[in-house]
Parts: structure tokens; C-alpha cells; sequence
């Protein structure tokens, strides 16, 4: 009997992540693959980006609006609950074998819960890991909790699931999805993105990608001030922006991501959601990833280029020495941008460690979701790491 695996996604970014592993499951003889799009898929805001899938050659077999109408804590809160209702009756309707959920964001959240309270086996990708800066990582840890199959990017945060009671045998280092498909992608030639985007690359390029820092209250635009602030430094940096998502203060930061862009038009450009071919193309023919999204921590490595992290939204996950971490201060970012450029830093780059792998992740994971025993999975008993014991 073929095995229903639904896949859930509610963001642009987060499906990129997915496609490979939509692609292994679609491709399986053995297995069915159902889709659920939500949240910032279907909002015009963001780029109803649920064509893409579609343009990718996958069905979508529901849509749940959550109604993603503000990026306040009242809003998203209210399109939580939306979510859990809306995803439960598409679970009702599609009766899936096990959910795929990746991350840590709110929908993933609703996707996770009402997984949980229809009784279906729930498998998470990228559990066990520290953002300090925001509430996902309570969301990511809530979603570890209902969760049943675990598949963690490092050894570390396998470590972690594990200790939060997890059973070892049901927790998989398998590293980050995202690196596969930057192994399986035809990127993008410097020339072709050029024509592409519409922009053209400068001496010093930059790609940026800022998101709210959620447990910092009112902080956001003026931690994305500084930024711009340092960025104005050199009137001989490019750079291309992506805007942040739907999380809190999110409207804030693409407001003044506008503003610049408007005042800069020379030397800058942004784009509500590259995808994936044009963002990793660009990730690998520019300086540096600068902001704070984790494709800085995650993907930029594996290309050798620098990343300049602010803040603490990345605060406590794994990094490679390509990494430079610094404070959301202009003076800071500043002094990043010029061990950016300097000679021993350059040099760095050339042979840096990627410690979340080089890819090959969908198919590992696929093949845990096809072969293992689901009979009795629900029955969770928690891992005492103390004693060795099941209490």
C-alpha cells in the first residue's frame, strides 16, 4: 500500500527548501506526495507565491487561507487559529500517513497542532536549534515536542532533540536541506542574473536580507537603520534586497527598505521574493549575505562567501568561520564590512567548512519516511538522558 506523505508550506523560502524533498517523494513509486500551501503563499503582498509551486509541476491539494492581514501579535495570533482550523479539515479531507512541517514559523506551528490533535505522525526538519533573538525558538521547540520523526541539520542539535526527551532512534542528523540545491541547481552565470534582475554588479555587492527580531519590542527598524546607515558609508556598495516576512514588525523594515531603494535607485534593488535559482545565484556572485537570515549561516559557506550576521535573531546555531557575527550598531557593521574585505579574511574563504554538510538531504530523509514502522509511533514516552531510561 502506497504511503501518504503530505508536505506543508506557508512561505516562499521555506518551499524552496522543500521542492527537493516534494521531488523525492513525487518521483517514489511507493509513496504519495499531498500539498498543503497557507499563509504568505496566497498573500498579493508577498507574491502569491503558490504559482511557483505549481509552475514547479507539483498539485497543490489544498489552499488554507489564514487570513495573513497584519504582522502584529493580536494578527498572528488570530491567523494561527485560522490555520489550526482550516489545516485540520484539509487533513480530514486528504487522511495523510505522516505531515512534513520544516522550521519554526507560526504556520508551521498551526500545521504542527492540528497534525497533533488528528492523531497523524508528524516529521519535522530542522529541530533542536537556537535563534535567541526570536520566538521561534519557543515555536521550534513546541513543534520538536509534537513531533515523531525528527531530522536535525548537525550533530549538536540532534544532541538537543534528544535532550529534550526525544527517542534517539527516531532522531536523524541528516544536515540542511537547503544545501541540496545548491549541489542540484543550474545557477545562474553573473551575466545571466544580470540580465535577469535588471541590475548590474559593482565593485563591492552585497546581498541583504533582514528580519524583525521578535522578542526585541520596537527594535527592528531602528537595528535595520543602523544597516542602511553603514551601507551609506560607501557609496561604492551595491546592493540587492530581499524583503523580510510576515513575522512581527516585518511591514516596518519593507517599508524603509522601499524609502532606500526609491533614494538609492543607482546602486540598489529589491525584490518581494527572488526564489530560490535567483537568490542562490546571487548569493554566489556577491560579496557578502549581510543581515540576518539564516541562509547566511546555512547556505553561504558552501559558496565560500563572507556573511556578516547582526544581531541576535541567528543568536546560538552552528556557524562556520565565514561567519562575521556582529552588533546592530553602525560603528559594528562598519568594522565587519572591513574585516569583510580584508586580506586574511579573503583568504579565509577559500577552504571554509560548511558544518551543515553538502546536500544530499531530501533522499535521506524520503527514505526514512517510506521505510519506517509507523504502527505504535503516536505512543510517546520520554527519553530520560539522565538515567538512560523511558519514564
Amino acid at each position: 500500500m502506497r504511503r501518504k506523505i503530505c508536505v506543508f508550506t506557508g512561505t516562499r523560502a521555506e518551499y524552496g527548501l522543500l521542492k527537493p524533498l516534494m521531488s523525492e517523494i513525487k518521483e517514489d513509486e511507493g509513496l504519495d506526495l499531498f500539498v498543503i500551501v497557507s499563509a504568505m503563499h496566497l498573500s498579493g503582498e508577498f507574491g502569491l507565491t503558490y504559482r511557483d509551486i505549481v509552475e514547479d509541476g507539483f498539485e497543490i491539494n489544498e489552499k488554507v487561507d489564514t487570513g495573513l492581514d497584519s504582522d502584529t501579535s493580536i494578527g498572528l495570533s488570530a491567523s494561527m487559529g485560522r490555520g489550526i482550523a482550516g489545516i485540520s479539515e484539509a487533513y480530514s479531507r486528504l487522511a495523510p500517513d505522516v505531515v512534513v512541517v520544516l522550521g519554526d514559523r507560526v504556520e508551521a506551528f498551526a500545521a504542527a497542532a492540528a497534525a497533533m490533535m488528528s492523531r497523524i505522525p508528524i516529521a519535522h526538519l530542522h529541530g533542536g536549534e537556537s535563534t535567541r533573538g526570536l520566538i521561534d525558538e519557543a515555536i521550534r521547540h513546541s513543534i520538536t515536542k509534537m513531533s515523531h520523526l525528527h531530522f536535525t541539520s548537525v550533530e549538536e542539535y540532534r544532541g538537543r532533540v534528544i535532550q529534550m526527551g526525544e527517542q534517539p532512534d527516531k532522531v536523524f542528523n541528516v544536515g540542511a536541506i537547503g544545501l541540496d540545491n545548491i549541489r542540484d541547481i543550474n545557477l545562474l552565470s553573473k551575466e545571466e542574473l544580470e540580465k535577469d534582475l535588471g541590475i548590474k554588479f559593482g565593485k563591492y555587492n552585497f546581498l541583504v536580507t533582514f528580519h524583525p527580531v521578535t522578542l526585541e519590542e520596537g527594535e527592528s527598524g531602528k537595528h535595520f537603520r543602523e544597516l542602511l546607515d553603514a551601507l551609506d558609508r560607501n557609496a561604492h556598495i551595491n546592493a540587492i534586497f530581499t524583503k523580510a516576512n510576515a513575522d512581527h514588525e516585518g511591514s516596518v523594515i519593507n517599508r524603509m527598505i522601499d524609502e532606500y531603494v526609491s533614494e538609492n535607485s543607482d546602486r540598489s534593488v529589491v525584490f518581494t521574493s527572488m526564489g530560490q535559482l535567483r537568490y542562490l545565484s546571487a548569493m554566489r556572485v556577491v560579496d557578502a549575505v549581510v543581515g540576518n537570515s539564516s541562509s547566511g549561516i546555512i547556505e553561504a559557506p558552501s559558496f565560500g562567501v563572507g556573511t556578516i550576521n547582526i544581531g541576535d535573531r541567528q543568536g546560538g546555531r552552528v556557524s562556520a568561520d565565514s561567519v562575521i557575527d556582529c552588533a546592530p550598531r553602525k560603528s559594528d557593521i562598519i568594522a565587519a564590512i572591513e574585516k569583510l574585505y580584508s586580506e586574511d579574511f579573503q583568504a579565509s574563504l577559500s577552504d571554509v567548512f560548511n558544518p551543515y554538510g553538502d546536500g544530499g538531504v531530501a533522499k535521506r530523509v524520503k527514505d526514512v519516511l517510506k521505510s519506517c514502522d509507523l504502527a505504535n509511533i503516536l505512543k510517546k514516552v520520554f527519553y530520560d538522558i539522565s538515567g538512560q531510561v523511558k519514564i
